[in-house]
């Protein structure tokens, strides 16, 4: 397959420019498509939780992006990990979550986690699904966590540098890790100003995402 389309959900805008920035520079062959609900995170913080009727809006946009031709759907937000697995039941294409590749690689890298999220209901879905991932490879894992949401705060109001510089600096304060990871793909940006450590691997859900997706579709 030299040209494949991938549709990309995302829950909110600030989702979009990194990970078209990502398939530009490592799979340009790719098509992308993006499909923008900017009502379903604000959806999730004023429930509080993860309803039905919102497992059922995932379903719904990952088989709409089918019909449109899709060959495999990545969705961009990370605070829906069990809504994501029910359109991954539904479906019979490749349809990823967010961060599936890049906890797999931070699981490569060792057994002391860093995790850093600017939404905070993602906090705890992405530290369930890591847990997850490593009891089934029957690893031991030591996740510390830090939600830095004023960053996002500043990213909304169009102040990218403040958004990386607190993300900056809350990985600093996370201390010693043999993976650190940034949880949205907003926060990409942010990794340039993280200074690389022998002793830890700094990783951004695009990158791995469109690598992944490159492997799967290859193969």
């Amino acid at each position: 397959m030299s040209s494949p389309r991938i549709a990309l959900i995302h829950a909110t805008p600030v989702a979009i420019d990194p990970i078209v920035d990502a398939f530009k520079r490592l799979w340009p062959e790719a098509r992308t498509t993006n499909l923008l609900d900017d009502s379903l995170s604000a959806d999730l913080a004023a429930d509080g939780r993860l309803t039905p009727r919102m497992i059922d809006r995932f379903v719904t946009l990952a088989r709409y992006m089918h019909g449109c031709g899709a060959d495999a759907i990545l969705f961009t937000c990370s605070a829906f990990g069990p809504a994501i697995e029910a359109a991954q039941a539904a479906l019979k294409i490749p349809v990823l979550k967010p961060n599936e590749a890049m906890l797999d690689e931070a699981l490569d890298a060792g057994t002391r986690i860093g995790l850093l999220a600017t939404f905070v209901p993602s906090i705890p879905a992405l530290k369930a699904e890591l847990e997850q991932m490593a009891q089934r490879r029957k690893l031991k894992v030591d996740i510390k966590t830090q939600a830095v949401p004023t960053a996002l705060t500043a990213l909304h109001a169009g102040r990218a540098a403040e958004h990386d510089r607190l993300i900056a600096q809350a990985a600093d304060e996370l201390g010693v890790c043999d993976a650190l990871i940034l949880g949205q793909f907003s926060m990409a940006s942010a990794a340039a100003l993280i200074p690389d450590r022998s002793e830890r691997k700094v990783l951004t859900s695009p990158i791995s995402a469109v690598m992944h997706l490159k492997r799967m579709l290859a193969a």
